[in-house]
Order: structure tokens, then C-alpha cells, then sequence
């Protein structure tokens, strides 16, 4: 966590925007389907491993990651050091008022924060133009995408060109939903034994579809492990 708000750091400084990826298993196996998000997901600056699942693979595959970054967690650390370099912060997406609501909070939280703009819109590539004026007019420089995964990673990849106040994007899901109240996180214990993905799929049953890329992404490590190509 601490290399990452470092290197958040370190692009706030560049002259272009950075985009972030969260990467979990899920992500891994959409990519394996959707070659745009592939190919987002290895152009991006930073992927951060947001799933625990990541760590088990890359800890058997004798690749070893330091750590789980969790997105709804870096959200207040980039957060607080916004407010500490006075980087203005737009919120973009989620429900109608949910970025609001969120921003109020992390103002809250964190003083001096600055809030530049919060924004429900669409990621329809229509609305394209309409959003990025928006948030040019800001004057934002850390911008929040909470479309969910695919949708907000590939709004950030084509709206690179139309952003010219902004320097760090991140896509961070359902992060806003956490921040305001409307959704609430697994209790910690659940978050360090790595099962908060049971949790929001006992919270949010639909999910179950989405639930099926983890024993994909399972058998697929195994095929690579035993010299499966792909």
C-alpha cells in the first residue's frame, strides 16, 4: 500500500495522466474473453493486486506479491494524501448522489481535502465528451471511476486524450458505495482470512455468475502449473 500511494506520488509529478487497474481474478478471466480490457489491463501504469486470489497464484507460481492492495482501501489512503498535497479529487459514477455523498465523507475524514466535482453520469461513450468538459472545468487531478469493472477501466483508457487537468485515474468499483454507507464491506476477519468475495455474494446473490470466473481462474493456474499453454 505504501509503494502505491509512493508511486501515485511520483506520477503526480509526470506531465500526462496515469491510469490505475485493480486487477482480481475475476478481472484476470474477463481479459481472457475481452481483449480490449486485456490490453487496457497491461498498458495501464499501475495494476495493483486487488484480489487475494492473486496472491495464492502468484505465491505458488513462485512470484511472490508483497501484499493485497484492496481499491476500497486506497481509495482513503490516496484520499488523505490528496488532502495533504492539495490534489483537487472528482468522484465519477456510481448511483445518483452516492459520489456526493462519498466526497462529504471523505472531506470529513480527511481536512483540507479538496472535492472538485462528483458526478453520477454513464459510461455510454456518447456522454463521453459531455463528462470529460465537466471534470476538465474542475480542475481535478485525481479522478475516481466507480462504473465497475470493465466498463470504468475502459472509459479512463479512451478518455486519456479529452482529460487534460487530470494526472492519476483509478477505477474503484464499488468503493463509493462503501464510503457513503450505501453498502457495507465484510467484517475484518473475513477480509484477512481472504473470503470477502462469500460475503458480498451472501449480500448480493446475483453475483453468483460473476462468482464462477474463481474456479476458472483456479483450474486455469493449475493447467499453466502443469505446463498448460495460455
Amino acid at each position: 500500500m505504501a509503494q502505491t500511494v509512493a508511486q501515485v506520488e511520483a506520477f503526480m509529478a509526470g506531465a500526462h495522466l496515469h491510469q490505475i487497474c485493480t486487477p482480481n481474478p475475476e478481472f484476470v478471466m474477463a481479459a481472457q474473453r475481452d481483449h480490449t480490457f486485456y490490453d487496457i489491463l497491461n498498458q495501464a501504469d499501475l495494476c495493483i493486486p486487488d484480489g487475494v486470489g492473486l496472491l495464492w497464484a502468484a505465491r505458488w507460481l513462485g512470484q511472490p506479491i508483497p501484499e493485497r492492495v484492496p481499491g476500497s482501501e486506497l481509495v482513503y489512503h490516496l484520499a488523505a494524501a490528496a488532502a495533504a498535497h492539495h490534489w483537487p479529487l472528482f468522484l465519477l459514477g456510481a448511483a445518483e448522489g452516492v459520489a456526493e455523498q462519498a466526497g462529504q465523507v471523505l472531506q470529513t475524514l480527511y481536512p483540507g481535502l479538496i472535492v472538485a466535482g462528483s458526478y453520477a453520469g454513464s459510461p455510454d461513450p456518447a456522454e463521453d465528451e459531455r463528462i470529460c468538459g465537466r471534470i476538465n472545468a474542475s480542475g481535478a487531478r485525481l479522478l475516481y471511476v466507480a462504473y465497475g469493472a470493465p466498463q470504468q477501466d475502459k472509459w479512463i483508457h479512451r478518455n486519456r486524450g479529452r482529460l487534460t487537468t487530470v494526472q492519476v485515474a483509478i477505477g474503484v468499483g464499488g468503493a463509493l458505495d462503501f464510503i457513503s454507507g450505501k453498502a457495507t464491506r465484510a467484517p475484518r476477519w473475513m477480509q484477512h482470512l481472504g473470503v470477502e468475495w462469500l460475503y458480498r455474494l451472501w449480500r448480493e446473490p446475483w453475483r453468483w455468475r460473476r462468482m464462477l470466473a474463481l474456479p476458472r481462474f483456479v483450474w486455469r493456474l493449475l493447467w499453466q502449473k502443469a505446463g498448460g499453454r495460455g
